[in-house]
């Protein structure tokens, strides 16, 4: 780990503070997952809902420390071939016909077979070394020469075949390449994974990894976020977009708004210069944080109420 991580990664206090200039608002149980996860040199497992910020962690801590994101999107079905390396089998093919074409200048001081058979296997080698693999985010983030940080994002999407498949990268940060042998990072990356909880993690893959659950934001909390990413906008119709998303969160709704969507919300109705809510402005745009037509039906029937609610709170 460099010196420049070192200071920037040394205390939570810190890290909170380098946060929050880049906009991104946490708090001291979120900075002190970051910093036991590089002392510690352990991956975080980041769970909780979706649109609370997991994904924007691993994007604040990269700019906090000035080093690349490498993503890995995860879904069903997802293998090595996408997430670790492949081989190159265009260059491959490419360089078997020439030499193809200068066999004879390869075989020509050859006397026996079993001669002419050592000289095709060394050129063997050759096909399958470094040069022709194609490397995927996994190994990627592995040879990032002054480290990285790695986002394997919803896990949770993946097959537990390929959960599996990543315990030596959490463990030991490495990986076995058949042809190759293992390759192992000379600067670890900062692991984050995320998961919505659509499904249950292994338990060898929980061992390996630090727990952060970072749920919906208190509204204080989420004042601040609005705050820190619309500036633009009113202090009083900043409380009453939050204390109106809040009031849709205790609904029993398909999908609760997220934060990026409140943050969505406070940029429309900053465009359409609005200085307090109103039933119509409301009506008008609440597709910005509600995505099902039967949300959007069922909230209708109340939004006198909730309008009211969310300017009493102010």
């Amino acid at each position: 780990m460099s010196a420049d991580w070192q200071d920037k990664l040394s205390d939570p206090k810190k890290i909170e503070e380098s946060f929050s200039t880049l906009g991104y608002i946490s708090n001291d149980r979120i900075a002190t997952a970051v910093f036991l996860a590089q002392q510690l040199t352990k991956p975080i497992l980041v769970e909780g809902p979706p649109g609370v910020g997991k994904t924007e962690l691993a994007l604040a801590t990269a700019e906090m420390l000035g080093i690349p994101l490498i993503r890995l999107q995860c879904y069903e079905g997802l293998d090595e071939a996408k997430a670790l390396y492949e081989w190159k089998y265009g260059k491959q093919l490419l360089y078997t016909q020439v030499l193809k074409e200068k066999l004879a200048d390869v075989m020509g001081d050859a006397k026996t077979l079993p001669e002419a058979m050592g000289k095709l296997h060394s050129f063997s080698d050759i096909f399958f070394s470094h040069d022709f693999l194609e490397p995927r985010p996994l190994l990627k983030a592995l040879e990032a020469e002054n480290g990285a940080v790695l986002l394997i994002d919803e896990i949770d999407k993946s097959d537990y075949e390929f959960e599996a498949y990543l315990l030596e990268i959490l463990s030991a940060y490495q990986i076995s390449v058949p042809e190759i042998g293992v390759v192992k990072a000379k600067i670890p990356p900062i692991v984050f994974l995320t998961s919505n909880n659509t499904r249950e993690m292994g338990d060898a893959l929980k061992r390996r990894c630090l727990h952060l659950y970072i749920p919906f934001p208190d509204e204080k909390t989420e004042r601040r976020i609005v705050a820190a990413r619309v500036p633009e906008v009113a202090e009083s119709l900043r409380k009453q977009i939050v204390s109106f998303v809040h009031g849709l969160r205790e609904e029993e709704l398909k999908k609760l708004p997220a934060i990026s969507e409140t943050i969505d919300w406070a940029r429309t109705l900053l465009l359409l210069n609005t200085s307090e809510l109103d039933v119509e402005t409301v009506r008008r745009t609440i597709n910005v944080l509600l995505k099902f037509q039967e949300d959007v039906e069922g909230t209708d029937r109340q939004l006198y109420k909730m309008v009211r609610e969310a300017r009493d709170a102010v």
